[in-house]
């Protein structure tokens, strides 16, 4: 049932860049193995390597002991490698069902034997814990629920070895749970886990050993508990880490409000929404997935519909909103979703970075020149790390994908910055680098506000922690009151 793998000197190459320095380690069958590095690391593309989707510059990859080569993904799923990815590789326009058999379709003669994947898809869906029905259209899915339906595709597959790449990255609590049991019963059944994760809790708690990797290289392969998760977090970045959490400085109530939304409604998400946020704050929004917090501030923006409500900006009414406007009034949003709406992943990372501020480099023409300086000083400010600077965003690591989306938001240079989610996805010393920036944000009199699933991400950051449940806002938290069981307990209405 279990594969063993090994990667004897692997190096990949992208042109003339090479991502992947001869890496050499193996692993055991049957186990739950975490594979740690920050973004840019070379895990993800080790990953794919082994799942067939890209090919080795060098080196080999051993299955059970033989050299072996796949000519591409369907390859490896027929020797029972599966691989979920950290961004989502769903069709948007099927239904479940069909995304799940994507390529797999069961047959009755000539024809599509839809009952029977209907009735898989149930089966797998009930194991991830997702009550939608398999009929429907992907693209009506949260992305939670996304996420749900990758795991279901890939268990829907004879699978031997499963590499998950960020799984827990947008689950609720309850949600993970029911996945790390699932993990677990995997494994009793001799499959093979590849976790690949940023939440260094999960690491400690679900798997067996731990190998982490640094700038392409191999580093360490060491037992799960035989590390803390401060060692692990050194071996990640090369060097010692200080207290994660910058210090919270304290705020100052006689600054001015900046943004002050009074009785928002979004239809079918948010209801009679009130909250302010004053210069130099970092306001945190909590809840679960699905309480509603993305959506309000989409309604915020004009992305949405909003119903009623007032608001306004520095004191002075904003009714005609868009997110142009917001813009131009000094509103800027980071949204969760990097891949289709925070960045254009086909354009440059030039591109991407002066798309909200083009008036300043126009005179009248457009300057190539000076949006390259800026991009300069966006890769130094920001450590955005990438092989060339004329690349498209699409080839960045996806931590490296977050930090242009950031400097995009931030290039305008906006009194009140909205960022939802600002470290999904991201490893531990990008977290603090961003950690750094929303503290800097609020010492230069920004109003900043933070949603996030990570409860203690908003209790090392924020001054006031909004929680919503239901589409409401339940409570505000102050700073003294922060705990991740009192939050959680207004966020499941058990308080």
């Amino acid at each position: 049932m279990s594969l063993a793998v090994g990667f004897k000197d692997v190096v990949k190459r992208f042109g003339p860049v090479e991502v992947l320095h001869g890496v050499s380690f193996e692993l055991a069958p049957g186990r739950v193995i975490g594979l740690l590095g920050e973004n840019g690391a070379g895990k993800s593309t080790l990953m794919k390597i082994l799942a067939g989707y890209e090919a080795l510059s060098g080196g080999e990859l051993h299955i059970d002991g033989q050299a072996t080569h796949f000519a591409g993904s369907r390859a490896a799923e027929a020797r029972g490698i599966v691989m979920i990815h950290q961004e989502f590789n769903l069709a948007e326009d099927l239904t479940i069902a069909q995304n799940i058999f994507l390529g797999h379709e069961k047959k009755r003669g000539w024809l599509l034997d839809d009952s029977a994947m209907r009735a898989e898809a149930r089966r797998v869906l009930d194991q991830v814990g997702l009550a939608a029905s398999p009929d429907t259209r992907v693209g009506q899915l949260i992305v939670a629920e996304k996420q749900l339906v990758e795991i279901a595709k890939a268990l829907a597959r004879k699978t031997r070895l499963l590499v998950m790449d960020e799984p827990t990255a947008t689950l609720t609590p309850g949600e993970t749970e029911r996945l790390f049991a699932l993990i677990a019963q995997l494994r009793s059944e001799g499959v093979t886990i590849l976790y690949i994760s940023h939440k260094l809790d999960e690491v400690e708690r679900i798997t067996d050993e731990v190998v982490v990797m640094r700038d392409g290289r191999f580093v360490a392969q060491r037992p799960t508990a035989s590390l803390t998760r401060q060692q692990m977090a050194s071996l990640m970045v090369g060097r010692e880490l200080s207290d994660l959490y910058p210090r919270k400085e304290a705020m100052d109530t006689a600054q001015p409000v900046l943004l002050q939304v009074q009785g928002l409604s979004v239809p079918g998400w948010a209801s009679d929404v009130s909250f302010e946020v004053r210069a130099g704050e970092i306001l945190g929004f909590a809840g679960l997935v699905g309480a509603g917090r993305t959506e309000l501030f989409e309604g915020l923006l004009g992305l949405r519909p909003a119903l009623a409500g007032s608001v306004l900006l520095a004191g002075q009414p904003w009714t005609r909103r868009s997110p142009r406007s917001a813009a131009a009034r000094g509103l800027t949003y980071l949204s969760e979703d990097r891949k289709h709406k925070g960045l254009h992943v086909h354009l440059g990372l030039r591109q991407n970075l002066t798309l909200m501020a083009l008036e300043r480099y126009t005179s009248p023409l457009l300057s190539p020149d000076a949006e390259r300086a800026a991009l300069h000083d966006a890769v130094r400010d920001f450590g955005i790390r990438a092989g060339s600077l004329d690349t498209p965003a699409s080839s960045l690591s996806g931590g490296n994908q977050q930090k242009l989306a950031l400097a995009k938001v931030l290039h305008p240079g906006p009194q009140v910055v909205v960022l939802d989610e600002p470290t999904r996805g991201v490893d531990v010393g990008a977290k603090l680098d961003i950690y750094h920036l929303v503290q800097r944000l609020a010492r230069e009199g920004k109003a900043v506000v933070v949603i996030s699933s990570e409860l203690m991400e908003l209790i090392g950051l924020c001054h006031r922690v909004a929680v919503m449940r239901g589409g409401r806002l339940v409570t505000t938290l102050t700073a003294d009151q922060l705990t991740e069981e009192v939050m959680i307990a207004h966020a499941t209405g058990t308080h």
